[in-house]
């Protein structure tokens, strides 16, 4: 097309916007959405216009059309895939009790304060038994034998009880 044409193509698509966004907003019944229709229909116009310059007026009209079917049909299939959406999706957990959520808490601090009262040897021998390392692999990590680290470990526990106000293992 040329800058004449195009001149002439935009000079037809600004006189024909109002009656334009009109007719999609009756043929969709949603303004906003017509204005999308319409605003799409420029960028076509812009990006591949008409071979025949003389029916700009009812090319815009053909595109815009074909564009509100595209749009109704987009949101028919939204509206059809998400009916019953909240049936198929999964339950979630109920609230936490309160009173049990104000418990953990309080558990959590004490133990907490429990292993504050481990030195840092011992902390750390009794965290990572509890994770699930072996002895070699806690006697590295601590800088013991291998043959110390269950002595540790049962000095922590003895300590742990003791802060947590329970018997002893």
């Amino acid at each position: 097309m040329s800058p004449f044409e195009a001149a002439r193509a935009a000079l037809t698509f600004t006189r024909a916007r109002p009656e334009l966004v009109r007719y999609v907003t009756r043929f969709t019944g949603d303004a906003d959405l017509a204005e999308d229709v319409v605003q799409d229909t420029y960028l076509r116009l812009q990006e591949r216009p008409p071979a025949d310059a003389g029916g700009i007026r009812g090319w815009l009209f053909t595109v815009a059309t074909n564009l509100a079917r595209d749009a109704a049909r987009t949101e028919r299939r939204r509206t059809r895939l998400t009916q019953g959406a909240l049936e198929r999706l999964p339950a979630a957990d109920p609230p936490p009790d309160p009173a049990r959520l104000t418990e953990r808490n309080e558990i959590r601090q004490r133990v907490r304060a429990a292993l504050a009262t481990l030195n840092e040897k011992e902390r750390t021998a009794l965290l990572m038994r509890e994770e699930g390392f072996m002895h070699r692999e806690i006697a590295e990590a601590v800088g013991t034998t291998t043959k110390s680290v269950g002595t540790l470990v049962a000095r922590a526990l003895e300590k742990m009880a003791r802060g947590l106000d329970l018997e002893a293992p």
